[in-house]
């Protein structure tokens, strides 16, 4: 079953168009990897699917309902939730306080501090980060301030989870966790489209992977037959 239809996405910049036509589905359950050389409109995908950029031109559907120009806190609230290429953690703001917002302001009913507080413990643990709970989010490593941008996302309770290259900048044990984690996720019903470089990552975990260039898809399908594919080993993955 479909939780993600998108239909004729068109985004320009100018006269350049960074998303051109796109048709993609997402079905319930999976890992959808994302993938494609730097400036192929991925990272604009998600930017349009999550309601910071409004299209020129085409529908998103999210489980069956028009979510196409509606804002992005509306959307998150109804379980379609994104974390950024780069951090955007409050540095200034304790682990568990930057989690804690999540669960306050993202999830999609209302509910009192104390549960919040309760929700912000379970994801923290969940994530392996209970240590930091009161450590400046800023002052963590790169690989666990992804985890607080990741942990501040599971806090809005989501179906549907978008990761913008959560494993970039990571040395290959912290690409394992995260690679385990994201699997974690997935068992716990949450759907996942993963933009990422990391190729161990996307071969490994994934159902399936859409490829983009110059804001196309050019290629579809399980990671075996995507990576053998001519015209995706020419333009991105190289002999």
């Amino acid at each position: 079953m479909q939780i993600l239809h998108v239909e004729g996405l068109t985004k320009y910049f100018g006269g350049l168009a960074a998303v051109a036509g796109v048709d993609l589905q997402v079905e319930k359950g999976e890992i959808l990897g994302l993938i494609g050389p730097n400036g192929a409109g991925k990272t604009t995908l998600f930017n349009l699917i999550s309601g910071t950029y409004a299209p020129n031109a085409g529908k998103i559907f999210f489980d069956g309902t028009k979510i196409s120009g509606m804002k992005p806190n509306a959307i998150c609230r109804k379980g379609l939730v994104r974390t950024f290429q780069s951090c955007r953690v409050f540095p200034e703001m304790t682990v568990f306080q930057n989690v804690l917002l999540g669960a306050l302001f993202g999830a999609p009913e209302t509910k009192t501090w104390h549960q919040a507080a309760a929700e912000t413990k379970e994801i923290l643990d969940f994530v392996g980060l209970s240590e930091f709970s009161d450590t400046r989010a800023g002052s963590l490593t790169l690989a666990n301030q992804k985890r607080v941008e990741l942990a501040r996302a599971l806090a809005t309770k989501p179906r549907l989870l978008l990761l913008d290259e959560m494993m970039a900048g990571l040395n290959p044990t912290e690409v394992g966790e995260a690679m385990e984690l994201v699997t974690q996720i997935r068992e716990k019903g949450i759907t996942i489209v993963m933009i990422e470089h990391v190729m161990k990552a996307i071969m490994n975990i994934c159902n399936r992977i859409i490829v983009l260039h110059r804001g196309q898809i050019i290629a579809e399908g399980t990671p075996a037959e995507v990576s053998t594919d001519k015209t995706v080993i020419e333009v991105y993955l190289g002999e």
